[in-house]
């Protein structure tokens, strides 16, 4: 992880996937909370521990923050990723409730 400063939730996240953690990963988001990867909704815990388990931990991932910039509760990051699923650079939107991711969302890149 590179020295950018990120919202606590938000760097329990990366450090999750990063640790290949998936309680701490499913336990950084509200029981509501989602991830939405180019509009694949995973929702609810069940859902959250699904994306993990198919694209980021059980995927061997490793997520590198290169750059974030946070606005009230939503933070905009690029970041670098690399796993058995997916290889390169993305951006990543969070927003953060009551301590908690309420998302994650990867949108389509163009």
């Amino acid at each position: 992880m590179s020295d950018v400063s990120l919202p606590t939730p938000v760097q329990a996240m990366v450090d999750a996937i990063n640790a290949a953690d998936t309680e701490a990963f499913v336990a950084a988001f509200t029981p509501d909370g989602f991830v939405s990867d180019w509009g694949n909704v995973k929702a609810g815990p069940a859902g959250v521990r699904a994306w993990a388990g198919s694209d980021a931990i059980g995927a061997g991932a490793r997520m590198t923050v290169l750059s974030a910039e946070t606005s009230g509760d939503t933070t905009r990051i690029r970041f670098g990723w690399s796993s058995r699923v997916f290889n390169g650079e993305s951006d990543g939107i969070f927003v953060v409730r009551d301590g908690k991711l309420a998302s994650f969302t990867i949108p389509p890149s163009h």
